[in-house]
């Protein structure tokens, strides 16, 4: 039972991948976070398609008493477990304000 399991596959979609980052956290914590993303999502089978940083931002409303974040948006291709596992990861990184998995192709 146990090599069937191993031996299954699991489809591959196309996804988007928005997280905003605390505004008073330095550069190079936001490039390890980054960094640490795109580690999580090569080591579980997905490819990083492209990571696009669109620096800080003002945010539609506070979250957690912020007014502006550091939006990141990470287009990979990878299987639902990965989305799994990265929103679980995120949700409770303490640097992280929001985040937000999608399909685009849905």
């Amino acid at each position: 039972m146990t090599e069937l399991l191993r031996s299954r596959t699991e489809p591959v979609s196309s996804y988007e991948l928005v997280v905003i980052y605390r505004q008073e956290l330095p550069q190079e914590k936001i490039d390890v976070a980054v960094e640490h993303i795109s580690n999580m999502i090569t080591a579980n089978g997905g490819v990083v398609d492209a990571v696009d940083r669109w620096g800080k931002r003002r945010l539609a409303y506070p979250i957690k008493q912020q007014l502006e974040g550091v939006y990141v948006l990470f287009k990979f291709t990878a299987g639902s477990s990965v989305v799994r596992k990265l929103t679980d990861d995120l949700r409770i990184s303490e640097s992280v304000l929001r985040h937000m998995a999608i399909k685009p192709d849905a």
